[in-house]
């Protein structure tokens, strides 16, 4: 595979102003001002581009104050030392793949001893530069000329233009035979906001698993909701947190993947809870002195009636992801808590109840409850040095109170 990249961007077209601005960004001038932006106060970049336009023009100076706040909110995706060497779009940064999560897809694609990859629909780079760096030849091909701009920037930037192709061009137009493996991350996103019909994606998921089926091995990037009905049998399904929070899902296919089965992955921990196919109903039984939350990916995947099984343990509702158990059980899977009080939903009890108890700290749950976790907690006029959790949720079909504290 030919390293096509120019060494400098692309001449921008003079009618496109975004190319241009991004154009002068890159330019010594651009680079010096960016620097002297990194840590500027948003709040008073008024004043900040006032003085800056004194010695510099005003379309550079917009420019490089647009960037460094899209720096400054990339660095929760990327860290400090990445995102301030690195060039962003709006889109970009809100649809860009986190650093930890790239990481543990290139990781997979390296272990299935893949070499090459097909990044189809890069954006501004954020997988292809994971899988870079896990050695891992990479063509990376978005449909928009300023995306693709900044895609073939960070590569530079980031010392990676050698691993790293850069290609504007409609993806469906590739051809990716040359490859050990495609990877698709299709735009979830249009004009009015989030796109929750695959079909809607662009490229449509339909054509992004076709593309996967031709290939060796696959991944396809989607939304985390997805029904597991629209996943068809040649899948492996994985879900993936980060933190706690459920950050995306990943369609696997071909050679050493598990057709029909499914994953929850957590970061940073990369533990990995999987079933071969899905799982029956789990039982249903009175709450126990133990209850447990299982993360999020477990219950996207499907996957709670496994930590049922592993704890001895039953569901609280049948459609309640909240897992009991009468003893104590550990897991990376779920955060575990031991239930002091179980009460019929009423407000009047619970201020009672946490008012004996001295309760000043209070963490609000719920599943399976309207009312807003902010909403009681003003209204229990918390005082006191204790602190408890409450879970607002149904138990046998009933509105419940259960409060309890951590394990641990």
């Amino acid at each position: 595979m030919d390293r096509v990249n120019a060494s400098t961007p692309s001449a921008p077209s003079a009618g496109d102003p975004a190319r241009a601005a991004f154009a002068a960004l890159r330019t010594p001038e651009g680079g010096h001002l960016l620097a002297e932006l990194r840590d500027h106060d948003p709040a008073d970049e008024l004043a900040t581009a006032t003085r800056l336009r004194r010695t510099h023009p005003a379309e550079l100076v917009s420019a490089a104050l647009g960037q460094a706040r899209l720096r400054q909110r990339a660095v929760a995706k990327f860290g400090a030392e990445d995102a301030y060497r690195m060039y962003f779009t709006p889109n970009g940064v809100e649809q860009a793949t986190r650093t930890s999560v790239a990481e543990h897809r290139a990781d997979r694609f390296a272990a299935l001893g893949v070499r090459s990859v097909a990044d189809l629909c890069c954006g501004i780079g954020g997988d292809a530069i994971a899988l870079a760096r896990a050695g891992i030849a990479v063509l990376a091909v978005d449909r928009d000329p300023l995306t693709a701009e900044v895609a073939r920037a960070n590569a530079e930037a980031l010392g990676l233009g050698g691993l790293i192709e850069v290609r504007c061009a409609d993806v469906t137009e590739i051809d990716t035979s040359p490859y050990d493996a495609v990877f698709v991350d299709p735009a979830r996103r249009g004009g009015r906001g989030r796109i929750f019909d695959p079909e809607a994606y662009s490229p449509p998921l339909s054509w992004a698993t076709a593309a996967a089926l031709k290939a060796p091995r696959a991944a396809l990037k989607i939304a985390p909701g997805i029904p597991h009905e629209a996943i068809g049998p040649e899948a492996e399904a994985e879900w993936i947190s980060d933190g706690g929070d459920v950050k995306e899902a990943v369609l696997w296919y071909g050679e050493g993947i598990a057709p029909g089965s499914f994953r929850a992955t957590l970061l940073p921990s990369g533990a990995t809870l999987t079933a071969p196919a899905p799982l029956p109903a789990p039982p249903v039984g009175p709450v126990g002195r133990y209850l447990y939350e299982p993360d999020g990916a477990v219950i996207r995947a499907h996957l709670v009636a496994g930590i049922v099984e592993r704890c001895g343990g039953r569901l609280v509702d049948e459609t309640i992801a909240y897992v009991t158990s009468d003893v104590p059980y550990s897991s990376p899977y779920v955060a575990g808590y031991e239930i002091t009080d179980q009460l019929p939903f009423n407000m009047k009890r619970l201020k009672a109840l946490l008012r004996e108890r001295q309760v000043g700290v209070l963490t609000v749950k719920k599943r399976g409850s309207a009312v807003e976790p902010e909403e009681l907690r003003r209204r229990m006029k918390l005082s006191g040095p204790n602190a408890a959790t409450v879970f607002l949720t149904r138990v046998a079909g009933a509105p419940t109170m259960l409060i309890g504290r951590p394990l641990g």
